[in-house]
């Protein structure tokens, strides 16, 4: 008996994935998982193993590798690394639609895309918002800009990669500025949560036990952002539901707090030095979002 062909076996077409750290490895798989034939590459090419076992085509000239397919993923370390090692494939590529979904600046997003230009490539650029572990499941965030029509054409297949699949606007660096907008959060509140747990297990408690409450601060913050992005797109910050002032006179705290619990808190102090310059700016009643005012540098003559 023959079965009615779905949606994604008609989007079933081979991909190949350049670049196999724990990323790539984990595309690569999500790619294999359902149905896509897989060729991949790596620098170090013993790292390919375990997908050849889960039935990828493993080939060692980069040339070849490109060939392959009609969709490239390049998930390499850096724009540079990936020019260094797409560019003497350039010719291969040509007519193809490559993705690059590796670390950067939206700057170098820019040039990558206009090397992918002048080398007759379709080209989007893309960002994993999430770990290699969650490749694959629904709610993933990937973040693409570039092309519209080649996302649209990809659309189905780059949904294997994460359900929460987003397409940016047509300005190629896009997602590399969203990526970089959104993951200025990440050091900051996992250095918060580093020095609770600090603190907590110099009282013979175990980290553990902070993460539940610190999830429900994490949710508070969620909640509060959109208010927050209101006022810093108005400009108006006379209404705060947390006054500025309120984080500069806990200052003294954060000082207090480090020494009864012998922690280095000197990470703070950059933050301590935005206070205090944004009091002395005379934004002590407003709301903590205008230091997004002290944020902006003057822009520069031309």
């Amino acid at each position: 008996m023959h079965r009615n062909k779905t949606s994604q076996d008609d989007h079933r077409i081979a991909v190949s994935v350049i670049g196999l750290g724990s990323m790539g490895a984990a595309l690569a798989g999500a790619f294999l998982d359902t149905g896509h034939p897989t060729t991949v590459w790596n620098r170090t090419a013993e790292k390919a193993a375990p997908l050849v076992a889960r039935g990828a085509t493993q080939v060692r000239d980069i040339e070849a590798a490109v060939a392959a397919s009609p969709l490239v993923i390049a998930c390499l370390t850096t724009y540079d690394a990936t020019l260094q090692v797409l560019a003497p494939a350039a010719s291969a590529l040509a007519g193809r639609t490559l993705v690059t979904l590796n670390s950067g600046t939206p700057a170098s997003a820019r040039g990558l895309a206009e090397w992918a230009t002048r080398h007759d490539l379709r080209f989007l650029d893309g960002a994993v918002k999430n770990v290699p572990d969650a490749v694959g499941k629904r709610d993933t965030l990937l973040l693409y800009s570039g092309d519209k029509a080649v996302f649209d054409e990809h659309q189905v297949v780059l949904k294997v990669l994460g359900g929460d699949t987003v397409h940016l606007g047509t300005e190629p660096d896009l997602a590399k500025l969203y990526e970089m907008a959104v993951g200025g959060t990440l050091l900051p509140a996992l250095l918060g949560f580093f020095q609770g747990a600090a603190l907590v297990t110099s009282r013979g408690k175990s980290a553990s036990t902070l993460v539940p409450y610190t999830v429900k601060w994490l949710q508070m913050i969620c909640a509060v952002l959109p208010s927050l992005a209101e006022e810093i797109d108005t400009g108006d910050y006379s209404k705060p539901a947390s006054s500025l002032g309120l984080f500069h006179e806990g200052i003294p705290y954060d000082h207090e707090i480090g020494a009864e619990g012998n922690l280095d808190v000197s990470w703070h102090e950059p933050m301590h030095d935005l206070l205090r310059e944004a009091v002395a700016r005379g934004h002590g009643e407003h709301s903590i979002s205008a230091l997004v005012e002290l944020l902006r540098k003057p822009a520069t003559a031309a």
